[in-house]
């Protein structure tokens, strides 16, 4: 199911339609939850997958044969770190499996918190220069 045989998508609706219908409706939906948490994001794609971004990435995702990979690696709030932590795959990225329910409402956690930490960089680079 991997999409490397196939071009590299120029946009999220291109990486989404080269998937079956079922993770086609998975990926909508991760689309529209962080889309949801973030309506300012700029879509794009990033390392051949889909990506939201403001001052600086706040998610990317991508489909898997077995399961939703969701980058980076959460940090920062302890309460959501725990949350995630039966999805952390290597490096602390998180992998929902597709034989299990997706944790959307999870997923919205995510985002809000990016752009929570996406928000806070420039104030944090213009303290650096003062």
């Amino acid at each position: 199911m991997a999409a490397t045989k196939r071009a590299t998508p120029k946009t999220i609706d291109e990486y989404i339609a080269m998937f079956p219908p079922e993770v086609q409706e998975i990926l909508e939906k991760i689309r529209r939850v962080v889309r949801g948490a973030a309506p300012d994001a700029q879509e794009a794609i990033s390392y051949q997958i889909p990506t939201f971004k403001l001052n600086g990435i706040l998610v990317h995702f991508a489909a898997f044969k077995n399961h939703i990979g969701i980058y980076p690696p959460i940090r920062g709030d302890a309460e959501l770190e725990a949350a995630v932590a039966p999805y952390a795959g290597e490096k602390g990225n998180l992998r929902f499996p597709l034989d299990q329910p997706i944790p959307y409402d999870l997923i919205e956690r995510i985002a809000q918190l990016r752009v929570q930490q996406d928000l806070m960089k420039p104030s944090a680079k213009s303290k650096k220069k003062a």
